[in-house]
């Protein structure tokens, strides 16, 4: 398997790390997990576990948008040892990103954001240039 698809699969797991974070802040903060309606539990959390659900819905967005580039780089032969570059770079700012939003940095998560949408950019942009 290549980077790209290592760095695929890691994102793809990623929403459920921060799904698991959150359920830890449901139980820290309601004492329990209300399986019948986690949306409505998540709903009102606050602080750090709000941040935590805000982290796992955003997580999964970055799978939609890091997926296709991903497979766009591979299916076109887009040069390997760049689309590694920019598939282990999003990787890292992902964690990055994650992390940063647990303790509240909104700039800082803006920037680290902006580092991984470029990944997807240069994955596309070596897709389309082979």
């Amino acid at each position: 398997m290549t980077t790209p698809f290592w760095c695929l699969t890691i994102v793809i797991f990623l929403p459920f790390l921060m799904s698991y974070t959150a359920g830890y802040f449901k139980f820290k903060s309601f004492g329990r997990y209300d399986n019948n309606n986690p949306r409505i539990q998540s709903s009102q959390l606050e602080g750090m576990g709000a941040r935590a659900f805000a982290a796992h819905q955003n997580s999964w967005e970055a799978v939609i948008m890091f997926a296709p580039v991903v497979l766009m780089a591979h299916l076109a032969g887009a040069n390997a040892e760049q689309s590694a570059t920019a598939a282990v770079v999003f990787v890292i700012a992902r964690l990055v990103y994650m992390f940063v939003y647990l303790i509240d940095l909104a700039l800082i998560r803006s920037l680290v954001f902006t580092v991984g949408m470029a990944c997807c950019v240069w994955l596309l942009y070596l897709a389309a240039t082979v």
